[in-house]
């Protein structure tokens, strides 16, 4: 937009908003100005493309090493278990108790204020995150199938 100066007036160029909104890719009409690839060089099928697939391949290996994280979890419970019951271990409870209650204490400390390196890379997850909306919902699209899979 130009600004011009005429005796004391300000008057602004008008500008064709139909025209305008014809140059402006899709996702910055969503999202605002600041979002968007940042690398414009891929179209936008590829892009989801990309993010679909890569997706997939990532939400199906975190089911996949859920599933043996869980039953290694679980495996070592029950273990502990029988154990505590066939009289092999035995557990002092009060001390268990006090344990988590320490934990919890320390955990709420810890939780009022996150620190100074959480919250930047938090922000820097949030600037990608909005730089490559196409990307990263085709990403979060294929997650879910291969979490589903």
């Amino acid at each position: 937009m130009a600004e011009k100066k005429e005796k004391g007036e300000d008057t602004f160029e008008v500008m064709d908003l139909a025209e305008y909104a014809k140059k402006q890719r899709w996702w910055n009409r969503v999202f605002g100005q600041n979002s968007g690839p940042i690398a414009e060089k891929y179209s936008v099928a590829t892009q989801i493309a990309i993010g679909g697939v890569t997706g997939w391949c990532a939400g199906f290996l975190f089911k996949k090493v859920g599933k043996v994280a869980a039953s290694a979890v679980g495996g070592g419970f029950f273990l502990l278990q029988i154990a505590n019951h066939t009289g092999y271990i035995t557990v002092d409870w009060k001390r268990v108790e006090q344990d988590v209650n320490k934990a919890k204490k320390q955990l709420k400390l810890g939780a009022e204020k996150p620190p100074k390196e959480v919250r930047t890379k938090v922000d820097e997850v949030t600037t990608f995150v909005k730089k490559n909306i196409v990307l990263t919902g085709g990403f979060a699209g294929g997650f879910l199938i291969g979490l589903a899979s």
